[in-house]
């Protein structure tokens, strides 16, 4: 008899990965249903795999199971043009599986529920956002068969890596550190013994992506990126080209905004079009000296922000931000401020710094803007605005709006850095009191500014 919280099956995919939604029974079906909802990929996909296990112990076809939903929170044009070339890519790939895809136009969870309704089982993947989870809580009331989760886009499961909202990276490192050995390893692809191909079920994955975008009734007031095209195999490349001329010079130049020292994954991860241990060990196995300030940012900073958004219920807001950090901003609330810019001007890039004005100037065009210059960006909206609140909001909209990888645990807990958050109280000021504070002069003295400068100028 199967029982809530027990896996009853024979898997390779790590039982730490594995949850049960919901406590209905495994029955006869069908099929069994893959819901895709975060990792839109083949390769090292935990949830891909679970399921094609579970299909051939039940001696059934699988098919795969995505929901396009024009009204997710703050989506535009770009994110679902990025969104959807990755997903054409998945297509043809499951079809080369033998797998059917099922694209439609509707509310995953009602997607996902209906199909499910002739499913011996449903597997769906993992996300952390409030969307998400409220998607996971109705389809697990509404299915009567087994919900399944398995989480697969972090390397260390969400909840093994720390039982509670972690204070810093410094408090989260170790914790993180003794479970990779356990846990960064591929996932090995399989195909399935039973082909869905024949199996007549309506989907719209032969449109192209422009007949799909016609479909949708989105904000297009934010084109497509100008310079990052969507899908695993234009994730693969980028990766390639940085672990064959950025990897060495890492930890010297990640910082650099005139540099191109980053490895450009975020959007490709944010869309789960990229694995993180596939890159955690590409990186290890071409290079391990110049390896750990790369594992640093992919694991420790990444899955502390998911951590964040695991642990914190109030992740988009400014009470998000630890009781010091709230108490020194409202203590300086009142504060003069030198320059101070409405959200259209910040939006606008039209502020007296020409360093803020390219880093905003940069996320717009492209949808990514430089690390280093992504917290000056942060902070400076802190500095001019009326109130530390309305910076918040304003920080978090522009982020969310114009970044691919926006509405992801990275972008708030990135945002929430630059308020204090996963930091610790530095001499009080003015206006940041004891928040740490960044200004141009730093930029200067560390950096080539002008190189930036003509780097983002370049950018059409």
């Amino acid at each position: 008899m199967y029982r809530a919280g027990v896996v009853p099956v024979i898997t390779r995919i790590d039982p730490e990965r594995v949850r049960i939604l919901n406590d209905a029974r495994v029955r006869t079906g069908e099929y069994v249903l893959y819901w895709m909802q975060s990792s839109h990929r083949t390769e090292e996909n935990p949830a891909l795999r679970y399921a094609i296990e579970r299909a051939d112990q039940a001696h059934l076809p699988l098919i795969v199971y995505f929901g396009l939903w024009q009204s997710y929170p703050e989506s535009n044009l770009r994110h679902f043009r990025f969104m959807l070339e990755g997903l054409a890519e998945v297509g043809h790939s499951l079809e080369s599986l033998g797998i059917r895809f099922v694209l439609m136009n509707e509310p995953p969870e009602k997607g996902a529920c209906a199909l499910g309704k002739n499913a011996a089982v449903v597997i769906v993947d993992r996300g952390y956002l409030r969307q998400q989870q409220s998607w996971y809580r109705s389809a697990a009331e509404q299915c009567r068969c087994p919900l399944v989760q398995v989480e697969g886009n972090v390397v260390v499961p969400v909840e093994l890596a720390s039982p509670k909202e972690e204070y810093s990276a410094a408090t989260f490192r170790p914790k993180i550190t003794r479970q990779l050995d356990r846990f960064l390893h591929p996932c090995d692809a399989i195909s399935p013994q039973h082909s869905s191909l024949s199996l007549d079920l309506p989907s719209l994955v032969a449109e192209t992506t422009d007949a799909l975008l016609s479909r949708l009734t989105l904000d297009s007031t934010v084109p497509a990126s100008e310079l990052f095209t969507g899908g695993p195999a234009e994730a693969n490349r980028r990766f390639e080209e940085f672990l064959q001329h950025r990897l060495e010079g890492f930890t010297q130049n990640r910082n650099d905004p005139g540099g191109d020292g980053g490895s450009d994954m975020s959007p490709y991860l944010h869309f789960g079009q990229v694995s993180p241990v596939t890159l955690a060990l590409l990186a290890q196995e071409h290079d391990r000296n110049n390896t750990p300030a790369f594992l640093e940012e992919l694991i420790v900073r990444r899955e502390l922000a998911v951590n964040f958004v695991r642990y914190n219920d109030h992740y988009d807001s400014f009470a998000s931000l630890p009781s010091w950090a709230q108490k020194t901003l409202a203590l300086h609330q009142v504060d003069q401020r030198e320059y101070g810019y409405s959200l259209n001007e910040l939006e606008r890039a039209a502020t007296h710094d020409p360093y803020w004005n390219a880093a905003q100037r940069e996320m717009m065009k492209t949808g990514k803007m430089q690390g280093y210059m992504r917290m000056y960006w942060g902070k400076k909206i802190l500095e001019w605005s009326r109130t530390p609140q309305d910076a918040y909001s304003a920080a978090l909209h522009l982020n969310n709006k114009y970044e691919i990888d926006g509405r992801d645990p990275n972008g708030y807990a990135g945002v929430a850095w630059c308020f204090g958050k996963h930091d610790r109280p530095w001499g009080e000021r003015p206006v940041f009191g004891m928040v740490r504070y960044m200004n141009a002069q730093g930029l200067t003295r560390k950096f080539s500014m002008d190189r930036y400068l003509e780097r983002v100028g370049q950018v059409q």
